[in-house]
């Protein structure tokens, strides 16, 4: 595991204003295993801006402890082409297994941003393997306004997870309702209504 000062940054370029503010056409790049890091080094070397999520993990090696970062979805990372010279450019790194193409470029830059403002927040995140399906709000209040995902329970206690649809996985925080307002209809059975109600 890297040192804390050796990680690449979780945005490029690093003076951007969030992702929504890079132009291009993003990308969602499946990496060779543990290749993340190397590869959001490789697209920066290259002037291609990325997006890599990453949370701060503490390892136990050797009877000593570590902190270190960690990618938030294993052996993917985001980029943004400038055009199809960017996009090859990426490609002949050889740290990739594919690359895949995003049909819907508002959705993804959408969730990507929700999940780099709680980031930038320095508000702890924990992997959510698969999508949820639950009840869809937005934050209203704070920091972190304007923030979408989906609520959930685990392990007793409600969580909003910020969903990356075209992976199929998110990232799950701890947030109190007084900060969430529903998005569309609201189905009968979510635990945000239940929640809202006690």
């Amino acid at each position: 595991m890297l040192k804390l000062s050796d990680n690449p940054e979780i945005l490029y370029p690093a003076e951007a204003d969030g992702v929504v503010s890079i132009p291009g056409t993003w990308y969602v790049a499946q990496t060779k295993a543990r290749c993340e890091k190397a590869f959001a080094g490789d697209l920066a070397a290259r002037g291609i801006a990325y997006f890599l999520p990453m949370i701060e993990r503490i390892t136990f090696s050797g009877g000593r402890k570590r902190r270190g970062m960690m990618p938030l979805f294993a052996n993917y990372v985001f980029f943004a082409a400038a055009g199809e010279t960017d996009r090859h450019a990426a490609l002949l790194t050889d740290r990739l297994a594919r690359v895949i193409d995003v049909r819907d470029q508002g959705r993804l830059i959408k969730e990507l941003a929700s999940t780099h403002r709680v980031l930038k927040n320095k508000i702890a995140l924990d992997p959510y393997p698969f999508a949820a399906v639950g009840r869809r709000v937005r934050v209203a209040h704070g920091a972190l306004v304007g923030t979408e995902g989906v609520i959930v329970r685990r392990d007793g206690v409600e969580k909003l997870v910020l969903e990356v649809g075209i992976l199929g996985q998110g990232a799950a925080m701890e947030i109190g309702p007084e900060f969430l307002e529903p998005i569309g209809d609201t189905p009968p059975h979510a635990p945000f209504e239940q929640r809202r109600a006690s």
